[in-house]
């Protein structure tokens, strides 16, 4: 991403205060403080994804502080991971404190008050995305800030890989793809922390939020499979088939409602692709589990208002 934001060429006695308005245009409203006077030096880039945002710090070193008042002044709900990528940052939030080395990733939450301390230069990449996308996959994110991911755990590893790289592409992702790949990036990040969720002691509440996640995960894994069954993704969960609908009764639906619809939108996103279009519509049903054509044709009118092949060609049209 190519820098936006940057003290250079500013007179030394105003970088400290642009870096302020600076970090609270880009993220939310900060105070920083740095005993480098005239000599700081630091940037930024922004790219929208989806929903979320991507950017890039470097800077050399300072305090950083979300203060209540900050909050109070504010209705930004968001949260932040950060990416090391150069240099070491320290994170402060809920009672807790981390360091993020490059390779690693951390949580804060704007919500609450967090500081963040660099004692030397350093480089992040910040995945900045709305809470409810994050909370919504696994419940509230109070047990999981200020806590260190990444290391050898290879979920962490894979969630890091792909954020980073994601974000470097950013600003030259179509908006169509980014906001599916800003939601395939969540869904990997919550996969990751619902793995570590699984080590921690956390309330009843949380370990429902999670347990649904992988629910979903697991289902989604194996939409491709006409034999999905309920029982059997209640033995791969370990739990009862009853527990399974259980869980998603909360958000109003069943397994098989759940199943159907997720076909569903899948096959509905490939019939709208035009990368798809020399495939059958037959083909395309088949590859996400249907086994019955005329059972397709009839729920995707249901859902959709439309045949597949009526909806595919208004699609393509376009």
């Amino acid at each position: 991403m190519p820098i936006q934001f940057t003290t250079d060429g500013s007179p030394g006695h105003r970088r400290l205060a642009l870096w302020q308005d600076i970090v609270c245009d880009v993220f939310v409203g900060l105070d920083c403080k740095s005993d480098l006077g005239s000599a700081f030096h630091g940037s930024v880039t922004q790219a929208a994804l989806g929903k979320a945002v991507c950017s890039e710090v470097c800077s050399d070193r300072q305090r950083v502080f979300r203060t209540p008042s900050r909050i109070a002044r504010s209705d930004q709900d968001f949260v932040l991971i950060a990416l090391g990528d150069r240099g070491a940052g320290g994170v402060v939030q809920d009672g807790r404190e981390t360091v993020i080395h490059p390779g690693e990733f951390a949580l804060y939450d704007t919500t609450r008050p967090y500081e963040l301390k660099f004692n030397d230069a350093f480089s992040q990449t910040i995945f900045k995305v709305p809470r409810e996308m994050l909370q919504r996959r696994l419940g509230r994110t109070e047990a999981l800030t200020a806590m260190s991911f990444g290391g050898n755990a290879p979920l962490e590893r894979l969630a890091y890989d792909f954020i980073y790289r994601l974000c470097q592409s950013a600003d030259r992702i179509d908006p169509g793809n980014a906001a599916v790949l800003s939601e395939q990036a969540v869904d990997l990040l919550a996969m990751a922390l619902s793995e570590r969720l699984g080590k921690t002691s956390l309330p009843s509440s949380t370990h429902r939020s999670a347990l649904l996640y992988r629910l979903k995960a697991h289902i989604r894994s194996r939409l491709a499979d006409p034999d999905l069954s309920l029982s059997e993704t209640a033995a791969a969960l370990g739990i009862s088939p009853r527990y399974v609908n259980d869980l998603l009764a909360d958000e109003d639906t069943s397994f098989q409602r759940y199943v159907l619809a997720e076909r569903l939108a899948q096959c509905r996103r490939d019939l709208a692709s035009p990368v798809l279009a020399h495939r059958h519509v037959s083909e395309i049903a088949f590859a996400w589990g249907f086994n019955d054509l005329s059972h397709f044709g009839r729920v995707f009118r249901e859902h959709f208002g439309m045949s597949p092949r009526g909806f595919r060609q208004s699609q393509l049209r376009h």
